[in-house]
């Protein structure tokens, strides 16, 4: 691996965090899949272009912006090697030839001025210890006026599937919540505090657009409820509690997964920004 400054989320995504993604790949894509199509529409991607995919994971962006610039070519990068294994065999599964990965801190690793025409993330880039400094370093790997995209959460309010796991598995606790800084889900949640870093790192013409879609957790609440348990947000809520108190918050959270089954599984409403800029 590359130069490594984000050293606490490098040990998660590139531990058991990352393994746990690869190996539910299809689970985790799934559940991000009504954003899929939004996602390309915003990226606005000609062919010929070259992009940049920050926090990649399992490459399913990747692949999407690839095919959407097929002389083109697409860089994805991220902390975790299990992850970036994954999206290279489903990259040549797929037949794409125009995408390489790199496991990289997009912090500090070096891609060469103005590289790429564009830099996206897909629920990536919330995770960077210091906004700042990784978007400036991302600016300069852009071509002047080149475009940003960053897919975020808005906050845990208006996420219903964070929401309920909180107040599930919570079981009462007043739970402390990260500072509004920290690497988290919802760090970009308050587009004050987003604008302020992109315009220090060096990006303009920068935009908000709510975008909401629904968030696939499994197709009965069985199986919603064991792809739940496995993610991290449940595994640090039911850290801390004893076997009975566990047992019951497991319950509250398999009826909340059963009120919402619908015909096409079990789907609570997210919100996102659509975060959007040019460099200066």
């Amino acid at each position: 691996m590359h130069e490594i400054v984000n050293v606490e989320q490098a040990a998660a995504w590139d531990g058991d965090e990352g393994a746990g993604w690869a190996a539910n790949w299809e689970h985790y894509d799934r559940s991000l899949q009504s954003y899929r199509g939004p996602i390309l529409t915003a990226a606005a991607i000609t062919d010929g272009e070259r992009v940049l995919d920050v926090g990649c994971g399992n490459g399913q962006s990747t692949r999407d912006m690839a095919t959407a610039t097929p002389s083109g070519s697409v860089l994805g990068v991220d902390l975790s090697s299990q992850m970036l294994a994954k999206g290279r065999e489903l990259t040549e599964a797929a037949g794409l030839r125009n995408v390489e990965y790199v496991q990289a801190d997009a912090q500090v690793h070096r891609f060469g001025d103005g590289t790429f025409d564009l830099a996206m993330s897909r629920f990536g880039s919330m995770f960077f210890a210091d906004k700042v400094a990784a978007f400036a370093n991302i600016a300069r790997a852009l071509r002047p006026g080149g475009r940003l995209l960053l897919v975020v959460w808005q906050s845990i309010a208006v996420n219903e599937q964070f929401r309920t796991m909180s107040e599930t598995l919570s079981a009462g606790r007043d739970l402390p919540k990260p500072p509004p800084t920290a690497p988290s889900p919802f760090a970009f949640a308050d587009p004050e505090l987003g604008r302020g870093w992109l315009t220090d790192a060096g990006f303009s013409d920068i935009k908000h657009e709510p975008v909401t879609g629904d968030f696939y957790f499994g197709a009965n609440a069985a199986e919603a409820l064991a792809f739940a348990c496995q993610t991290s947000v449940a595994r640090g809520l039911l850290g801390g509690l004893d076997d009975a108190t566990k047992e019951t918050a497991l319950a509250a959270l398999h009826d909340a997964m059963r009120s919402h089954e619908t015909s096409d599984g079990v789907l609570f409403k997210s919100a996102t920004w659509f975060i959007t800029a040019h460099k200066r």
